[in-house]
C-alpha cells in the first residue's frame, strides 16, 4: 500500500515507518523539516509543499495523522495554546488535503487520546462510553476529535492512544528512571489507573485498522490487561530488579508538575474491546511480557 504518515519523524511514527518499510509498504512522511541525512528508502514532504500541491499525494491509499504538540510540558498558558493549536491545524490541514485529492485515500487514521473519558478509579471505558470533558487533556482531545469530523469521504479511525512503552523515547523512560536510581514507589494514592501499550503492539495496531476494512470510529489502542500505578511500579521493580518502596505524595507531584500532574496522579482503565471483537492479536499483553521485552532488546532497539 502507498501510505502518508503526518508526524511520520516522532517517537510513534518512527516506529511506524519501519514497522510498514517492513511490511513491504511504501512511506511517505510529512513533516515540519525534511531531515538532512536519511538512508531509508522513505520519500518527504513538508505541510508548505502539500498545502500548494496535494496533487504530490494522489494515490495515497492510506493516511495516518499522529502530528501535534506533545502533553508532556508544563501546561503554562502558552503551552496549552500551542497544544491545542497544532493539534487543530494538523487535522484541519489533513481534512484540506482529502478534499482536495481526486482519489480519495481508503482510510485515514486520525490520532486521539483515552483522555477522552475522562478519569476514574472504578470505571472501565470501552470504545462505547461517552466523552466526559472534566479537565485540560479531556478537553483538548474532544476538539480534536469534533475537528476530525472535517475529514470526509473516508473510512475515519479515531485512534484514542494510551502510555506507549518503547526504550529509549515516550513516557517510559522517565517512568523506571526512579527505580534505576533506587527510589521506585507508588505515586500518590497508587490506586489511579494506567492504561499502556507496547511500542510494537502500537504499530501493528494502526496497520492492523488500516487493512481491516470493517474498523472505523474511535479505537482504543491500549493493551487489554491495564494496571494501578502501584502495580505498574511493582512490575518495573520486579523486571528491573529494583525496590519499589519510596512514595511519592501527591502535593509534590502537583508542586514540581503543576496542573500536569493529573496525567500522572489519575487514570483511566481502558479496554480495546473494537480491535479484540476483529481479531487483534497482542504480542505484549500483560505489563511483565512488554517490560521483559523491552528490557532485553533495550540496546538494539532505536526507539
Amino acid at each position: 500500500m502507498k501510505i502518508t504518515i503526518c508526524g511520520g519523524t516522532g517517537f510513534i511514527g518512527k516506529a511506524l515507518s519501519d514497522h510498514l518499510l517492513q511490511q513491504g509498504h511504501e512511506v511517505t512522511i510529512i513533516t515540519r523539516k525534511i531531515p538532512e541525512l536519511d538512508q531509508t528508502v522513505v520519500k518527504y514532504l513538508t505541510w508548505e509543499q502539500i498545502d500548494a500541491y496535494p496533487e504530490l499525494l494522489e494515490g495515497t491509499e492510506a493516511l495516518i495523522n499522529l502530528a501535534g504538540s506533545s502533553l508532556n510540558q508544563r501546561w503554562t498558558p502558552t503551552a496549552k495554546k500551542s497544544i491545542i493549536e497544532s493539534r487543530m491545524t494538523t487535522v484541519q490541514a489533513v481534512a484540506k488535503l482529502v478534499q482536495a485529492l481526486h482519489q480519495k485515500p481508503e482510510v485515514v487514521v486520525q490520532a486521539s487520546a483515552i483522555a477522552i473519558y475522562g478519569t476514574s478509579l472504578t470505571d472501565t471505558f470501552s470504545e462505547d462510553s461517552p466523552a466526559h470533558v472534566a479537565d485540560f487533556p479531556s478537553s483538548v482531545v474532544k476538539k480534536w476529535e469534533d475537528t476530525a469530523d472535517l475529514i470526509q469521504e473516508v473510512r475515519l479511525i479515531k485512534l484514542r492512544t494510551s502510555v506507549v512503552l518503547g526504550t529509549k523515547e515516550g513516557a517510559f523512560p522517565l517512568m523506571k528512571l526512579p527505580y534505576l536510581l533506587g527510589f521506585g514507589g507508588r505515586i500518590g494514592s497508587g490506586q489511579q489507573w494506567v492504561s499502556w501499550i507496547h511500542l510494537q503492539d502500537m504499530v501493528r495496531l494502526i496497520e492492523f485498522c488500516i487493512t481491516q476494512s470493517d474498523v472505523s470510529g474511535p479505537v482504543n489502542a491500549s493493551a487489554p490487561e491495564p494496571v494501578t500505578n502501584n502495580q505498574f511500579g511493582q512490575t518495573v521493580g520486579r523486571v528491573y530488579h529494583r525496590p519499589h518502596w519510596f512514595p511519592v505524595p501527591s502535593f509534590m507531584m502537583k508542586t514540581v508538575l503543576g496542573e500536569l500532574s493529573l496525567i500522572i496522579l489519575e487514570g483511566q482503565r481502558i479496554m480495546p474491546d473494537k480491535v479484540l471483537k476483529h481479531g487483534f492479536h497482542f504480542d505484549y499483553p500483560t505489563l511483565e511480557q512488554a517490560l521483559r521485552d523491552l528490557k532485553e532488546h533495550q540496546a538494539d532497539r532505536n526507539v
